[in-house]
C-alpha cells in the first residue's frame, strides 16, 4: 500500500511539471496576439497585423510578427544572361 501511494504521488509530481503547450508559436500563421493576464498566452491564428489589431481592441493584448513563420526567400539577383 505504501509503495502504491508513493508511485501515485511520484507520477502526479512528474506530470505537474510538464508544460501545457509544447509549442508557443504556430508556424502556420505570420502574426501572433499576446494576451496578458493571470494566464497569459500567445494566439497565432492571424494572417495580418491589421486583423490581429482589430481583434485585440478592448483586450489586454498586443500583436507581433510570428518569429517562427517561414519567410519566403527572394531569389538573389543573378548575372544577366549573355546574348550569343
Amino acid at each position: 500500500m505504501r509503495r502504491a501511494r508513493f508511485a501515485l504521488v511520484a507520477t502526479g509530481l512528474l506530470f505537474s511539471g510538464v508544460p501545457a503547450h509544447a509549442q508557443t508559436y504556430d508556424p502556420s500563421y505570420p502574426v501572433c496576439m499576446q494576451i496578458y493576464g493571470p494566464v497569459g498566452y500567445f494566439d497565432c491564428r492571424y494572417t495580418s497585423l491589421e486583423q490581429c489589431r482589430f481583434l485585440a481592441v478592448g483586450r489586454s493584448a498586443s500583436c507581433a510578427v510570428n518569429p517562427y513563420f517561414p519567410q519566403k526567400r527572394s531569389k538573389a539577383p543573378g548575372r544577366p544572361k549573355q546574348a550569343d
